[in-house]
């Protein structure tokens, strides 16, 4: 369990983990032209593209779902000819925000996603026992008020989740219809 005081040095932002989801491809290049409204003193803030070849074909993924890859297995990977490409630049986003699992893993990733479900704007969390999600989560919540913003948990555990937020200590995804 994290400490509910974890001070929190370095958040990553990603876009485009599925390449046809365009909100989050559009903020992050938005904030990588003009990162004022996202830095804060004393935290790195990171707009992050994750998956640009997909993005620039408007595709979810070129050879597999990046969201599905940053497992062992995956990421110990050698580097060969035939490697996927998302097994690669999950490689290199792990290199660039990780080791996963390491104490220098970026302390926070949001994963900014679009679906055609009705759900609004959701928060997705992997871990009710991360004190520091569920304040934070507490937080936005109360900032959006009266706009719902409901959350879903997706725990399981004996499940070790394989998505791009989950290189972080502190992982949260965003969806948005």
């Amino acid at each position: 369990m994290s400490s509910p005081c974890a001070r929190v040095r370095r958040v990553g932002l990603f876009g485009g983990t599925h390449g046809n989801e365009l909100s989050g491809v559009l903020l992050v290049r938005h904030w990588q032209q003009d990162g004022a409204e996202i830095q804060r003193a004393g935290v790195e803030v990171k707009p992050f593209l994750a998956n640009p070849r997909a993005v620039e074909r408007c595709t979810r993924y070129i050879d597999c779902d990046l969201n599905r890859v940053f497992d062992p297995e995956s990421l110990g990977r050698p580097v060969v000819e035939d490697i996927p490409y998302e097994v690669r630049r999950a490689q290199e986003i792990n290199h660039i925000f990780g080791p996963k699992g390491s104490d220098d893993a970026y302390d926070l990733i949001f994963d900014l996603h679009n679906t055609t479900s009705n759900m609004g704007g959701t928060i997705i969390l992997e871990n009710s026992r991360d004190d520091f999600t569920i304040q934070m989560v507490h937080y936005i919540k109360n900032a959006l008020a009266p706009e719902p913003c409901p959350v879903l948990l997706i725990e399981h555990p004996s499940l070790k989740y394989s998505t791009t937020r989950s290189v972080a200590k502190h992982p949260v995804g965003k969806y948005q219809t």
